[in-house]
């Protein structure tokens, strides 16, 4: 298949010993020794690497990228078709004007736009595609001030995630010369419209530090509210929907702690309750009382207590709604009237209201095999409406507002697919794999109805398995591409993920860790045994954390897969979590482990990790992507694995590494720009199975 000679990367002597025990790294070179400098400045990066990547994506594009462009742009075109392009966002209310962000036919980036509530025309406040141009352009959201009057914008220019915060004259429609530079991205206002409470980051690209910004002064004199000493802990800025607090969020994977400052006088922060190793919190403000999610006292899959915001310790915590467990509550909203809360149960999610006058609760749930559900409250407190969002694998996305007193559900807008989809065409199924210790693994399907299970259809399956993130059963125009194309397309819900409670997240982490690929190989088995496909057509997809599970399943079971996909794949496990100067390196080691202090850690994430456990052995057809500013998963990560990969493999099967030399872990930043890396994948899944489609 391939005709030309891939790059060797040359091998430099580097070993390490840990726990007296040494390891050679041949390739840590290609970590460059500046590379804090380079996700700001990637033209900075050492010339011999920038050869290096530049030779792989030249290989990439003379042996795939060139041959399928037909194939590409076919696909490309397909998913852009079914993407309303002039399409808005369904306004919501506060004060005065209706807030909403719209998309133009043709255009990259969101206008963020509003309309006076009492009548009155449209106004653009923010147009990104001009700000952007033609360079990377990674916004961080806008937000208006208590005023109406300014709005703050936040945009990333490099993909390494510093964000430059830009005060906006909405009456004038001009920039400030004043901004807040190099933040974090996090930002709230005060209530009286005068100062920005931002986070920062420390030296190491971790955010650990809250400043106020009075407007009119200089962001050198902006003093620090709030620091974190910790390296193991991030810092995020928030506020109540009732605007009573600003709120300091200091938390790691597994323990937070939540600081409160008065958003109408400031003053200095006072703890909610101080951390505790594995309790976690958050809560919002409803008359003077605290409504809090947390797992504390054993609540596995989480309840909420409330207490008194002016005595908040947690020996005033009291039982609202109690643990129960296999019932995960995911999220808490608070209204004037009403608390809501979304949770999920074998699977499905749904949302419960509960009226806090009266106590009475209401749920609301669909009738699908597999949905997604997600609730949204807007900016307004005083207010008895509520947003949901619903969708399916074959059903487009749905938002209503629900009324909270009449119980009245108004559709205010349906996902349009301009090119044309019928539901009835596809179906969904949720099946269950059993795992090699009996647990019963989700797996949600999708296809065209008609469909033999005979073995011969060509499966993509996706997986993620880490930090409790679970993946929704939704509605997505991009995999319709391959559906179409008589794909089976299937999702495992695996553990590290809750799907299936706080339980499932717990035994994929740590010392459970190696049950996450086992259950994506379950899961890839089952789908065979029940003759939706068959060994060699499956191509397995997963990025960053998920990179990794693609990199652990090809190391235990090359033979199952057609090809393996893997985006800004977290592979380089045991060297990044033994590099504690790397941004996400401390605050990861509650979900990985601690090699550097526990022998036990390092010796087991070295016989998972997909960097170490590489073998002489044949591999699947492997496509890996990265962002050369990516400052979660460095762009070393990938480049030492494929390099790895072509010293070590036995086989003659393709091996593509392509890196974004002006992107980081996102990917490009423009909506179609995105969809072109869509389909590049798809491509790739495409003839890993043969097909000539």
């Amino acid at each position: 298949m391939t005709k030309a000679n891939p790059p060797v990367a040359k091998r430099v002597e580097h070993s390490h010993t840990h726990h007296n025990i040494r390891r050679d790294d041949p390739y840590a070179w290609l970590r460059a020794d500046n590379w804090q400098e380079v996700m700001q400045k990637p033209e900075t990066l050492d010339a011999e690497i920038r050869a290096y990547l530049e030779a792989e994506n030249a290989y990439y594009d003379a042996e795939f990228g060139k041959p399928t462009a037909d194939l590409q742009d076919r696909i490309f075109k397909e998913i852009r078709g079914r993407i309303k392009e002039d399409d808005s966002g369904v306004p919501s209310p506060d004060g005065p004007f209706a807030y909403n962000s719209r998309m133009l036919e043709g255009k990259q980036y969101p206008q963020v736009v509003r309309t006076p509530r009492d009548g009155g025309a449209e106004e653009v406040l923010l147009d990104c595609n001009i700000e952007a141009g033609d360079n990377y352009f990674g916004f961080a959201g806008a937000s208006h001030d208590p005023s109406h009057q300014i709005l703050a914008w936040a945009a990333d220019r490099a993909g390494s995630e510093y964000y430059d915060i830009v005060l906006r004259d909405i009456a004038t429609g001009k920039d400030r010369d004043e901004a807040i530079r190099q933040t974090a991205g996090s930002y709230v206002w005060s209530n009286d419209s005068k100062a920005i409470y931002y986070t920062e980051y420390d030296d190491n690209h971790r955010p650990f530090r809250v400043r106020r910004h009075d407007l009119g002064t200089d962001q050198a004199n902006d003093p620090i509210i709030f620091e974190e000493k910790d390296p193991g802990f991030f810092v995020g800025v928030g506020k109540t929907l009732s605007d009573k607090f600003i709120v300091i969020d200091a938390h790691d994977h597994q323990t937070s702690e939540i600081w409160l400052i008065d958003a109408a006088t400031g003053g200095e922060p006072r703890v909610v309750s101080p951390r505790l190793t594995d309790r976690e919190y958050e809560f919002e403000e409803r008359d003077g009382t605290l409504y809090i999610r947390t797992n504390a006292d054993g609540a596995e899959d989480y309840k909420i207590v409330t207490a008194p915001a002016d005595n908040p310790a947690a020996e005033n915590w009291t039982d609202l709604v109690p643990h129960r467990e296999g019932v995960l509550i995911l999220d808490i909203a608070v209204l004037k009237n009403h608390l809501l809360r979304l949770e999920r149960e074998d699977g499905l999610p749904r949302i419960v209201a509960r009226d806090l006058r009266t106590g009475k609760e209401e749920a609301i749930r669909f009738e699908e095999e597999a949905y997604s559900l997600g609730m949204s409250t807007g900016y307004e407190f005083d207010t008895t409406v509520f947003r949901l969002s619903y969708s399916s694998p074959t059903t487009p996305s749905q938002v209503f507002d629900v009324d909270l007193e009449t119980g009245e559900r108004v559709l205010r807008k349906s996902q349009e697919v301009p090119s044309g989809h019928n539901p009835e065409d596809y179906e969904t199924r949720r099946l269950f794999a059993t795992a090699a210790d009996g647990e019963q693994v989700p797996v949600t399907v999708l296809y065209r109805k008609g469909i033999k299970l005979d073995g011969s259809n060509p499966t993509l399956l996706y997986g993620y398995g880490a930090y409790g993130m679970s993946m929704p059963a939704a509605f997505s125009v991009s995999v319709l591409s391959l559906v179409d194309r008589g794909f089976v397309y299937a999702t495992a819900h695996i553990r590290g993920g809750m799907e299936k409670g706080y339980r499932w997240y717990r035994l994929g982490r740590r010392e459970h860790k190696p049950n996450t690929f086992t259950d994506f190989i379950a899961a890839a088995e089952m789908l065979i045994a029940e003759g939706y496909t068959a060994k060699g057509k499956i191509v397995a997809q997963g990025g960053s954390a998920g990179g990794m599970l693609m990199g652990a399943i090809a190391n235990l079971r090359p033979d199952l897969w057609g090809g393996v996909i893997a985006q800004v794949p977290f592979v380089d496990v045991l060297n990044t979590m033994l590099d504690d100067t790397l941004p996400l390196t401390p605050p990861e080691w509650p979900e990985w482990g601690n090699p550097i202090t526990s022998a036990e850690d390092y010796k087991r994430i070295a016989e998972y990790a997909p960097y170490e456990a590489l073998s002489a052995q044949a591999y699947p057809p492997i496509f890996a992507l990265a962002g050369l500013t990516d400052p979660r998963v460095t762009y070393w990560e990938p480049a030492k694995w494929v390099a790895k990969l072509r010293a070590t493999k036995t086989d003659d099967a393709p091996l593509y590494l392509k890196t974004n030399m002006s992107a980081g872990h996102g990917g490009a930043s423009g909506r179609f720009d995105r969809l072109k890396e869509t389909a590049e994948c798809y491509a790739f899944a495409i003839k890993c199975v043969g097909l000539d489609a």
